[in-house]
């Protein structure tokens, strides 16, 4: 377990953040996109197409990409450029952070069609929470559709706000579920083991609960907790060494990039490197040795979203780097992996927040824009391709 906090490289601008709507204002002012290099920068940037408010996407084994827009809509782009929806998506809450979130496949899907959705889904009164459902993908015939869908976890309990929801999703490399849980802005819960808030859950793919996990003896929400004491977590990505690694935003100041170790307290509220908005200072993680501390933090924030690690053969220099997307900071960080230590490597002004990162099956770096609300700029789907 790292008790030593490693510092990452910082930002250039002062950083506030609005905590209901995940906007954070930087005094910078926006630059205009690039679709050719610009002062070597080692690729070379296309635009693809546009969405409305784009959250997640991944790609099909044929190549097409899955995209989900935040007010509900699972969109399909063929090689052609064009959308085709897909029926069948659940009803969700939308509205703050809140609406349809991460689209992960099944790592069976070529055999079982399945597919993963996050969504923010209603509850009683003006409590809502996240959900994790799966169908099967169905692209016979004219429209393609969900059949057979099932929510296989919920956040334990629903509250109110709309903000923290976190539910993200990755598959490990053994098949298991990890999904991150965001502490719904209400702090104390990302201690209480109690609930499934505040941490990243670990499940089978069908949303029953491992007998390994470290809580399992517990029952209930807590047997679902893999680690705890997390505020937003909105990027899980795993190593090719089998390691799991996490972002999450922090308040004013300490966004954080974690090594993710079974069983261990990340220390929200208790510690961060960030205080409260309201300018109360939090003890910082070197204070409090008995809580996992993070690999690295940014003081002024990114504002991280959505993360890969780099795989592919497009970039062969960078493999194995971490991919982070920057909302407020308007910015790809690549993150430079050295065991059990990370580092901000390098840092490219992409002129708008940047939403998600996703490998393509060709190599190339893929990125959303993100779009605070329907037609606000943004929105973008944009290819990264090496420099010619």
């Amino acid at each position: 377990m790292k008790r030593i906090l490693a510092a990452g490289v910082l930002s250039t601008a002062l950083i506030a953040c609005n905590g209901a709507s995940e906007t954070r204002a930087d005094s910078a002012q926006p630059s205009e996109a690039r679709l050719t290099p610009v002062d070597g920068e080692p690729f070379q940037t296309e635009e693809l197409g546009q969405f409305t408010q784009p959250w997640a996407m991944t790609f099909l084994p044929d190549g097409r990409l899955l995209v989900t827009e935040q007010q509900g809509r699972l969109l399909i782009r063929g090689g052609n450029g064009e959308t085709t929806e897909v029926a069948g998506t659940p009803q969700v809450d939308y509205g703050g952070q809140g609406g349809l979130g991460d689209v992960v496949l099944h790592p069976g899907f070529a055999d079982n069609g399945l597919v993963y959705l996050s969504y923010v889904e209603a509850g009683d009164g003006a409590t809502r929470g996240a959900s994790v459902g799966r169908a099967r993908l169905a692209l016979d015939g004219d429209t393609p559709r969900l059949e057979d869908w099932e929510v296989i976890w919920r956040q334990s309990e629903k509250v109110e706000g709309r903000g923290h929801f976190g539910h993200r999703i990755a598959f490990s490399p053994d098949g298991h579920l990890f999904i991150s849980s965001g502490e719904r802005q209400k702090f104390d819960p990302a201690q209480n083991r109690e609930n499934n808030l505040g941490s990243i859950v670990r499940l089978n793919d069908d949303g029953s609960v491992p007998e390994d996990n470290p809580f399992f003896d517990r029952g209930g929400a807590t047997a679902q907790i893999w680690t705890y004491g997390h505020r937003n977590p909105l990027g899980l990505a795993f190593a090719s060494d089998g390691r799991l690694w996490e972002h999450e935003m922090g308040p004013a100041g300490g966004d954080e990039l974690n090594l993710i170790e079974r069983g261990e307290n990340y220390g929200y509220p208790v510690v961060s490197n960030g205080d409260h908005y309201d300018g109360r200072d939090i003890p910082d993680h070197e204070t409090r040795a008995e809580f996992n501390a993070p690999e690295a933090t940014w003081t002024p924030v990114i504002s991280p979203a959505g993360f890969i690690i780099y795989a592919g053969n497009s970039f062969p220099a960078w493999r194995g780097s971490g991919f982070i997307g920057g909302l407020s900071s308007q910015a790809l960080i690549r993150v430079a992996f050295d065991g059990d230590n990370g580092r901000e490597a390098e840092r490219w002004d992409m002129g708008q927040r940047i939403r998600e990162v996703e490998q393509a099956p060709d190599g190339s770096i893929w990125i959303l824009e993100d779009q605070e609300q329907p037609g606000a700029e943004g929105g973008r789907l944009l290819r990264l391709t090496p420099a010619r």
